[in-house]
């Protein structure tokens, strides 16, 4: 059933590079063949919930900006029928472009309860939506995740946090994103540690906040094993924003880290072009080095703008960067 959103716009084709359409596929045919694989079967591409439908149209310097349906009204509450509506909007976009995925934070589909119970309800109740949404559609779910960073009370982390009832309270939100994924066949979960850090070392223990880390991780992987979860657990490396340095700098930083853990047979990583250029790489080194080391799971496809100095997350349409990206991701897909 159609949300109206997107009005009488139909699917989204292969029409071939001739076309001029503007609402056709000119070069993405999922079903040619290259190098004996289908195209849809070497890129899993997967709609990001959190930029298509969360995110307001800020920046840095100024607030919304965006006027979607599903967003409360200045003074408002959201609500689980807002919820429901963008989800509605949400998986008819996803057809409409044959999206094979999807992928979301906690925060990006349902309203913040006013305790963890009932956040942990609402979560539960989209994710019930969502499971009839994704059985019209045949859209799967790539990955969830848990938003450990929006809130105020991860200001000083999520798992390093000195508050023990924080570290509880991120535990906790974990466990139920991790069952959410699972009850609706998720392919992955990933961990990003945005306040997993610091902004100065007067006030640091950096020991005590990488053995919290550590720990944090452990419990993560052997809940997952509990639970009976057959997906990858991932990290995503970023080496700082919104903390001044994160402890998943880069490729070569998260799999020390899972060296000295132990966990580097439980867990990959999830690579961004963005998090790349802002640790001084090139996208192409970090898939490089995650699969020199065993250890690459995903990436999140988008690109930094090189003079802005922040995460820009741009459309990837640069053809000689993604180029070389691509071959990694056809060499690592090779072993």
């Amino acid at each position: 059933m159609s949300s109206g959103f997107f009005g009488d716009i139909q699917k989204i084709k292969y029409e071939g590079p001739d076309s001029t359409n503007p609402l056709a596929y000119r070069f993405y045919n999922p079903d040619e063949v290259v190098a004996g694989k289908r195209l849809e079967d070497h890129l899993r591409f997967a709609v990001a919930y959190w930029h298509s439908f969360a995110w307001p149209g800020g920046d840095p310097f100024g607030g919304q900006t965006f006027d979607r349906p599903w967003f409360p009204k200045a003074g408002g509450v959201d609500t689980m029928e807002l919820a429901k509506l963008k989800a509605d909007v949400a998986f008819e976009m996803f057809s409409l472009l044959g999206a094979p995925y999807f992928c979301f934070h906690d925060a990006d589909v349902r309203p913040e309860g006013k305790d963890f119970s009932e956040s942990a309800a609402r979560l539960d109740e989209i994710a019930d939506y969502f499971a009839g949404k994704m059985k019209q559609t045949g859209v799967k779910l790539l990955w969830g995740t848990a938003n450990l960073f929006s809130n105020r009370r991860f200001m000083s982390g999520a798992a390093t946090n000195p508050d023990p009832d924080v570290f509880a309270y991120a535990a906790a939100t974990v466990k139920s994103c991790i069952d959410v994924t699972k009850r609706l066949k998720g392919e992955n979960y990933v961990l990003w540690g945005g306040r997993e850090g610091y902004e100065t070392l007067l006030n640091t223990d950096l020991a005590r906040e990488q053995e919290q880390a550590g720990r944090f991780l452990n419990l993560v992987v052997d809940y997952k094993h509990k639970i009976g979860f057959k997906g990858t657990i991932l990290i995503e490396p970023k080496p700082q924003e919104p903390t001044k340095h994160q402890y998943d700098y880069d490729v070569a930083t998260v799999y020390g880290f899972l060296k000295r853990f132990g966990l580097e047979k439980e867990v990959k990583l999830n690579i961004e072009q963005g998090h790349a250029i802002l640790a001084g790489h090139s996208f192409e080194h970090e898939l490089a080095l995650a699969n020199a080391l065993g250890v690459f799971g995903s990436i999140d496809m988008n690109r930094n703008d090189y003079q802005s100095g922040w995460d820009t997350d741009q459309f990837p349409n640069n053809v000689p960067e993604m180029a070389l990206a691509y071959y990694q991701v056809l060499q690592a897909g090779q072993d």
